[in-house]
C-alpha cells in the first residue's frame, strides 16, 4: 500500500511537490487503432517543479482556488484528478486546490501530468482512502499517459503509451532547461503527417548498453516552431541538446552547476531558463518514503 511518512503534517498549507520530468529520448514505434501511439522513452525527474496545496472538504466539490494562466479550470488535470479519485472512492469527498505554477505550459516537462499525480497521491492520503500505488497509477492513465510514472516516482524506461515502466538507475547530472516563449500542443505534434512512426524498438538493456537514441518529435517541432530550433542551436553550442517530449523545452546535461550557469548566461532575455539536478527518485516519492 502507498503510505506517506507518518511525520508529514497534514495541513492545508503543507506543500506537495509536483516535479518536472524530462524525456532522455522519445521513439515513436507505431500508431494504434485507437489513435494513440506506441512509444519508448526514458523519464527522469528534476528537483524543480510546481507546488500544490490541498484543503479537504466534505461536500464533494473539487475546485481550484487560484487562476493558472493558460489552463481553464475544468481542463486542469489536478481538478480532473481530484474529481476522478472522489468518484472512484464512492464517497462524497471534495478539495480546494491551490497551485503554485512554476513549469511552463506546453513545454513538454509534464507539468499537468505531475500535478495530476500529486493530486492523486495527496488526496489518497488526506481522504484516508488506502488506494495502492498501482491503483492510483491505473486511475492516472485515464488522465494522461505520463501520469503513472509520476505516481510511481522513479526514473523509468517506458513503453506502450508510456504506462509500462521498468525502473532505471541513471546518472544524476545538472540540467539546464531552456524554454523559448512558445507553447506547443502535444496533439498537434502527434497528429503531424510528417512525424516518423516507424522507429524500431529497443530494450531497456540495449538502452543501458548505449544504444543510439533520439527524439522522433524533434524534427517536426523544430520545423514548425523556429524558436525551438533556435533554442536547440544555442544550447547545442555548450552541450548535447535535446527536446523534452513534444514541447518547447530543450535541455542539456552538465557535470557541474557552474557549467550550466555559464550556458544559461548565453540565453536570450525573456526565455524561461532554470537549472536543476536530475533525480532518479522524485521529490514526491521521497516525501512518501520519509
Amino acid at each position: 500500500m502507498t503510505r506517506l511518512a507518518a511525520h508529514v503534517p497534514l495541513t492545508a498549507e503543507f506543500p506537495w511537490p509536483a516535479p518536472a520530468k524530462i524525456n532522455l529520448f522519445l521513439h515513436v514505434n507505431g500508431r494504434r487503432t485507437d489513435g494513440y501511439h506506441e512509444l519508448q522513452t526514458v523519464f527522469q525527474f528534476l528537483d524543480h517543479g510546481d507546488t500544490l496545496f490541498f484543503r479537504p472538504r466534505g461536500d464533494g466539490v473539487c475546485q481550484r482556488e487560484n487562476e493558472v494562466p493558460g489552463i481553464a479550470h475544468d481542463d486542469d488535470l489536478a481538478v480532473r484528478a481530484a474529481r476522478l479519485l472522489s468518484q472512484a472512492s464512492g464517497a462524497n469527498l471534495g478539495a480546494d486546490i491551490r497551485i503554485d505554477k512554476r513549469l511552463p505550459v506546453g513545454g513538454g516537462l509534464g507539468g499537468g501530468s505531475s500535478n495530476a499525480a500529486t493530486t492523486l497521491v495527496a488526496l489518497n492520503r488526506l481522504w484516508n482512502l488506502g488506494f495502492t500505488r498501482d491503483e492510483l497509477a491505473t486511475l492516472g492513465v485515464r488522465l494522461g499517459a505520463d501520469v503513472p510514472v509520476f505516481v510511481h516516482g522513479h526514473a523509468s524506461f517506458a513503453e506502450g503509451i508510456g504506462e509500462r515502466l521498468t525502473t532505471l538507475e541513471l546518472p544524476e547530472p545538472w540540467f539546464l532547461v531552456v524554454t523559448p516563449p512558445v507553447a506547443i500542443s502535444t496533439r498537434e505534434i502527434f497528429e503531424a503527417p510528417e512525424l516518423r512512426r516507424d522507429t524500431p524498438r529497443i530494450t531497456s538493456r540495449q538502452y543501458r548498453a548505449g544504444s543510439v537514441t533520439r527524439n522522433d518529435c524533434e524534427p517536426v517541432t523544430r520545423q514548425r516552431y523556429p524558436l525551438v530550433d533556435e533554442a536547440m542551436q544555442r544550447l547545442g553550442r555548450f552541450a548535447g541538446a535535446r527536446m523534452s517530449g513534444t514541447g518547447s523545452s530543450v535541455f542539456a546535461a552538465f557535470a557541474s552547476r557552474p557549467e550550466a550557469l555559464m550556458a544559461r548566461s548565453a540565453m536570450p532575455p525573456g526565455w524561461s531558463c532554470f537549472i536543476a539536478r536530475g533525480l532518479n527518485e522524485s521529490p514526491l516519492a521521497r516525501l512518501r518514503a520519509g
